[in-house]
């Protein structure tokens, strides 16, 4: 039917009606948060570049993490930063390092939340990359040996999910069969299946000391280009034995989280990462875009695509927002 008998704001006018309509919805429950530990006690030291996020101490993290189960936030992404680096980034693989630490004390304190880490070398070497050097490249099967330790290591500490980040051909695989080797089957893998080289980066290597000390990163993390090459990556790391598969950036990635969802029946995660954070941030600030409708349309939208999982540096704030009934 044509106007003027159909009339499609009529589905828009009341906000009642609004509501019942709505098609896309999320919910803290979906809501992953990424947190930056480091070692010493009272510390929680602003990142400049991610106004609201900081490098916390455990004492401090498990402050955070209390306030944010309040809100409904079950899942937390750690990533650690390591007092010292070495060409192995050994410290990763430390059964006394940053993220153990902080892994045992989160599944002591708060057996309910399920806690998600970060494998991958980048922050933990004095190169910056994300494996073991081979001259001036990386060698993606030494890597592999490396990452299922730095995995297996997590596993032990007590974490639920290990998420290998660093893009090498293999290491979901190889950490799985680590994993079960070492009867640790129940550890599930948040693989980034499609991690693209992306500038959005940007503030996150700035919060993790991370950024490469030559060269960059576009010979292991995907061509931005890309986007047949991603649902290849996704279907393989299935076929290895992840258990969620993530894209990476959310945001400007939008059509391959909706390839993703039509082509694979695995739970899609999407993170939105630090360069989208900042740079709504950044225009909030400046009075450019109300933070709080650009943060729900923002989430709401990588929800629409397909994504199952949203994880942002946004949580507490979306969850806040959303017990107070905003958006």
């Amino acid at each position: 039917m044509l106007f003027p008998r159909s009339r499609m704001r009529r589905l828009r006018i009341h906000p009642a009606v609004r509501e019942l309509v709505e098609e896309t919805h999320w919910a803290p429950r979906d809501l992953i948060w990424p947190l930056f530990v480091r070692r010493g006690e009272g510390v929680a030291e602003p990142v400049p570049s991610l106004p609201g996020v900081f490098h916390l101490s455990v004492d401090r993290l498990l402050d955070e993490v209390k306030e944010a189960k309040e809100l409904g936030i079950l899942a937390v992404l750690l990533f650690g930063l390591p007092s010292e680096k070495d060409e192995r980034g050994s410290e990763a693989y430390d059964p006394d390092g940053t993220v153990q630490q902080a892994v045992r004390a989160l599944k002591e304190a708060f057996p309910d939340v399920a806690v998600f880490t970060d494998v991958c070398l980048c922050a933990y070497t004095s190169h910056g990359h994300c494996g073991v050097l081979n001259g001036s490249l990386v060698d993606n099967d030494a890597t592999l040996k490396v990452l299922a330790q730095v995995a297996l290591s997590h596993a032990k500490a007590g974490a639920d999910f290990v998420a290998p980040s660093d893009m090498m051909d293999g290491r979901v695989d190889a950490i799985r069969r680590r994993l079960d080797e070492e009867n640790f089957r129940n550890v599930g893998i948040m693989s980034y299946a499609a991690k693209y080289a992306s500038a959005f980066y940007g503030p996150f290597r700035e919060a993790a000391q991370s950024a490469p000390q030559f060269g960059d990163r576009r010979s292991y993390q995907m061509n931005p280009a890309n986007a047949r090459e991603a649902v290849s990556e996704i279907e393989k790391d299935v076929r290895e034995g992840a258990d969620i598969v993530m894209v990476k950036p959310a945001l400007p990635y939008l059509d391959v989280i909706r390839a993703a969802r039509e082509r694979f029946h695995v739970p899609i995660a999407a993170y939105s990462v630090s360069g989208e954070y900042a740079m709504l941030k950044a225009a909030a600030a400046n009075g450019w875009l109300d933070e709080r409708r650009t943060m729900f349309e923002m989430l709401t939208c990588i929800k629409r695509a397909g994504a199952d999982i949203l994880i942002t540096y946004f949580a507490k704030d979306a969850a806040r927002a959303l017990r107070e009934g905003a958006g």
